[in-house]
């Protein structure tokens, strides 16, 4: 049946020049880029013209999807309006919690997570002609995911199925030799820009810190802004709410009586996102203070003037301790420039950059994409239901860093929404001692293959729409018999923090008490003398809360018990399983990990042992606990036992100079209880010994003379004889390499000892030994080529110093030497001695290595010198042919 849509007068657009390229595209191929700058039109002219395309089926939709909430009501309204319809009829919308959809739609805008739950529900996509991503360029995490299931499916099932990349500032090139893809460019259209950047000198007197400097420039170039530019509207951009909190209090009674002033974030109820997207009345202006929600897809109608911050808000995920944080950065030249637009769309315009021109050099081209910096455990979860074993079975732009993903990963198991064939995974610690712990140990998760497999439970943690922490405490929660609670815990978690204080000049974080909110949240008011509510958050958490409690009926999950006094901090543990904490001081956690946090236990409960941690502020490696419930020890076991482990730990206490220990029962880090053990096993002293050792270091230990030089002679013998395929290995026997494997070769005779005393009678010389590899036949080479004293011509056994392995020491008096000519040699004649000649007071009288040379030449010097000082000990004239000796000449009979 061909298709009868019948497209509408179109508003000239750049975009209508590149209209026909583009259908031809779609025509002959599945997959098309676009690339369209800000102002060409593409949001609203392209969606109504592949209404047209004859491809499309009549009954079939066309899915826009958009980044934003506001972009999509916006981008429904203009197409409706092009169509003389209202929204709801051939052009809808779904949002979360909002859609104005019916059996006549054929164009869909919709949130990009929306499409992740339609593809997951209907993997072909059944009724869809087309799936355009609009704003590409901006790269979430949920565009990048809808992308590549878009993709597959397209591959495997829907090979009709178009998909439509548009972008601003994406490189499209590089994207269209990716899918690959026919690129079709379209022109855009801006009316001329004069740009103003910050006077450096100017710069130069401003503070450091992002909110500072913006509270200090933004007032007055708004109200500079005003005063020179006597039409249309402002719209400054700033990084935070907090930041559009503090100019908008500035501004309130600064403005004069005919400017209106708006914020513009997405936490804003939608009527108030509107207002200030009408455009003003007549006679009056309006000041639109915004976040980066406003840089696209908006077309705001008014506005000439563009005041820049240079900064935005992104979430950091940190693999290693698995915190998002958000970060206020400066803002990308990409972005900067979708901004900039903003204030030629509709007729010339001005833009006023708050940074130097030398600092726009400076700054990076693009932001990296969401795929990069954000916590993936809902990607990670879609991924599961999808089937997809590993993220490299599907195809990325750019693909979830291993780190963030193996992250993601753990904690889908610890929450059980995934498993590998034969059930769930085991989930432990190592590394956790009850000593000082300032980096988080290694968390190991034992798992059976196939982890990626989706249990029921998972399922229904995606269902919900929350990320997979809070759907978790949706669903357990319900199970505990606590679900309106936790749905409204889930909700409030969800959002901005609902409380504030009520002063203005107040910038301190509301109470981290977490059942504050839930209080606020029931009756509406504020919880405590001088705190105020965010009337916008509380509407919107109460929306989110009504709407799960209400699908928490279809769950398949009934509560085992209800209960008036829902126990917040145990339903936090469960949305946040590895920030369960115990107080070390008043103003400090340790989590489960080992990681530290601080926080002000009086804030929450001061007699409370643990702690809930929902929310982390300041760094990763000094984190700061925002959001917090405590929770009692009964709680903890009864949800947790399954983790709790007891184990003796027994140590060394250098105070006692003896081995103590105790059994103690654990959940990863933190401890639940302990007791003394009278006789610890022997095997746990012996290796709480070793511990100290490895600690303390080797030099505790009993070297004896005969002991060091043996070392010292290993040492020797490996620089001389490197390994080779004929001859054994000599190892190592340095300090470090011995405290090392100090179980290996010490351990053994460690069994039954438990003091350091008794370990510092050992004799080394046998342990050391037995660490040779080649046993009785190398301990022989060791004798020969390294032996540990050396027979001189008197017959004294003088021992040798092999402390330098390169220049290996005899130390002998000259006398017991006569009659040698040659010196003497070790490591089969390879390293001649460094001899040091003494006096027959024992002091070195000359350092030689060639005797014969000290014979001829040296000794007639040193016997000038010594042999009035030393008349009873022989100095003959020929010392080469004179017999040696260590006695004096009267026992000698001279």
């Amino acid at each position: 049946m061909p298709n009868a849509f019948v497209l509408p007068p179109l508003p000239d657009l750049p975009i209508l020049a590149a209209l026909p390229d583009l259908l031809s595209a779609l025509a002959t191929s599945s997959r098309v880029v676009l690339e369209a700058p800000p102002g060409a039109g593409k949001t609203t002219v392209v969606p109504l013209a592949l209404l047209a395309a004859e491809w499309r089926a009549p009954d079939d939709k066309i899915l826009v999807l958009e980044p934003r909430q506001l972009a999509v009501r916006g981008a429904a309204a203009r197409l409706a309006q092009l169509l003389g319809e209202p929204v709801g009829r051939t052009i809808g919308y779904r949002v979360r919690l909002d859609s104005k959809v019916s059996k006549e739609t054929r164009v869909e805008v919709i949130t990009e997570g929306i499409l992740t739950r339609m593809i997951q529900d209907d993997p072909a996509l059944e009724g869809v002609a087309a799936v355009v991503f609009d704003e590409f360029h901006e790269r979430s995490l949920n565009a990048d995911l809808g992308l590549a299931l878009a993709l597959d499916a397209q591959a495997v099932l829907r090979d009709d199925l178009r998909i439509l990349i548009m972008s601003a500032t994406l490189e499209a090139q590089r994207l269209g030799q990716w899918l690959p893809a026919p690129v079709v460019s379209s022109a855009g259209f801006l009316f001329p820009i004069e740009t103003h950047y910050l006077d450096p000198r100017r710069a130069s007197t401003l503070p450091n810190k992002p909110a500072d400097r913006l509270a200090e420039l933004v007032p007055a170039q708004v109200r500079a802004a005003l005063h020179t530019h006597t039409e249309g509207d402002v719209l400054v951009f700033l990084p935070g709410v907090g930041d559009l909190q503090r100019s908008a209090r500035k501004l309130a009674d600064a403005l004069p009586d005919h400017i209106d002033l708006h914020l513009l974030h997405g936490e804003l109820p939608l009527e108030t996102q509107d207002a200030a997207l009408r455009p003003a009345k007549a006679g009056r202006r309006k000041v639109i203070l915004a976040t980066s929600i406003a840089e696209t897809s908006l077309t705001i109608e008014g506005v000439r003037v563009v005041v820049d911050g240079g900064f935005a808000r992104v979430p950091r995920f940190v693999p290693r301790t698995g915190f998002t944080t958000l970060e206020t950065v400066p803002v990308a030249r990409a972005a900067a420039d979708q901004r900039r637009g903003r204030a030629g769309r509709l007729a010339p315009g001005t833009c006023y950059r708050l940074w130097t021109e030398a600092e726009h050099h400076n700054l990076p081209a693009h932001r990296p994409p969401e795929i990069q910096t954000a916590d993936l455990s809902s990607l990670a979860l879609e991924l599961a239901l999808w089937g997809a074993a590993e993220p490299t079975s599907l195809r990325w732009l750019d693909v979830p860093p291993a780190a963030a993903f193996g992250q993601a990963r753990e904690l889908l198991l610890r929450l059980g929404a995934i498993a590998g064939q034969e059930g769930k995974g085991v989930v432990r610690y190592e590394g956790i001692e009850p000593s000082t712990l300032e980096t988080p140990p290694t968390l190991i998760l034992s798992y059976p293959p196939a982890l990626n497999k989706p249990t029921s439970h998972g399922r229904q943690l995606a269902a919900l729409g929350l990320p997979p922490r809070l759907g978790h405490l949706v669903v357990r929660g319900q199970e505990l018999g606590h679900g309106a609670a936790a749905a409204s815990l889930a909700a409030l978690l969800a959002e901005r923090d609902l409380l504030r204080w009520a002063a203005p000049t107040d910038t301190r974080p509301a109470p981290p008490d977490l059942r504050l909110r839930l209080e606020a949240l029931a009756s509406g008011r504020p919880p405590l003398p001088g705190l105020a509510l965010h009337h916008a958050t509380l509407q919107r958490a109460r929306d989110v809360a009504r709407n799960l409690t209400s699908r928490l009926g279809k769950l398949s999950n009934p509560p085992t018990h209800q209960s008036a006094h829902p126990p917040v901090g145990l339903l936090t543990a469960l949305a946040y399983p590895d920030r369960l904490a115990q107080r070390e001081t008043h103003d400090r956690l340790r989590l489960v990990t080992g990681q530290r946090v601080s926080l002000n236990t009086t804030d929450v409960d001061p007699q409370a042992t643990f702690f809930a941690v929902a929310h982390l502020a300041g760094t990763a490696s000094a984190p700061r606990a925002t959001l917090a419930a405590p929770l009692g020890q009964d709680e903890l076991e009864l949800a947790f036992a399954e983790q709790i482990t007891t184990t003796d730990e027994v140590r060394y206490d250098p105070a006692t100079q003896r081995v103590t220990g105790r059994r103690v029962r654990r959940l990863g880090a933190l401890l639940l209880d302990e007791k003394i053990i009278g006789q610890p096993d022997a095997a746990l002293v012996a290796r709480a010994l070793l511990d100290y050792l490895q600690e303390a270091g080797v030099s505790k230990l009993n070297w004896t003379p005969a002991a060091r030089q043996l070392q010292q002679r290993l040492e020797f013998l490996r620089q001389h004889f490197p390994a080779t395929e004929d001859a054994e290995p000599w190892p190592p026997f340095d300090d470090e390499t011995l405290a090392h494997e100090l179980a290996d070769w010490l351990g053994p005779h460690l069994t039954g000892l438990k003091t350091l005393d008794q370990v510092q009678r050992l004799d080394l010389y046998e342990p050391l030994l037995a660490r040779l590899p080649g046993g009785w036949n190398q301990r022989q080479e060791l004798d020969r080529l390294a032996p540990a004293a050396l027979e001189v011509p008197s017959g004294s056994h003088i021992t040798l110093d092999y402390s330098d392995p390169a220049a290996p020491v005899l130390a002998v008096k000259l006398q017991e030497l006569f009659g040698l000519t040659e010196t003497p040699a070790v490591a089969g004649g390879r390293v001649p001695l460094l001899l040091h000649l003494l006096s027959p007071g024992g002091r070195p009288a000359q350092v030689t290595r060639d005797l014969r040379s000290f014979w001829e030449k040296g000794y007639f010097e040193v016997r000038k010198d010594l042999k009035g000082r030393y008349p009873k000990h022989p100095w003959p004239d020929k010392p080469m042919e004179h017999i040696p000796t260590k006695l004096t000449k009267k026992r000698l009979g001279q």
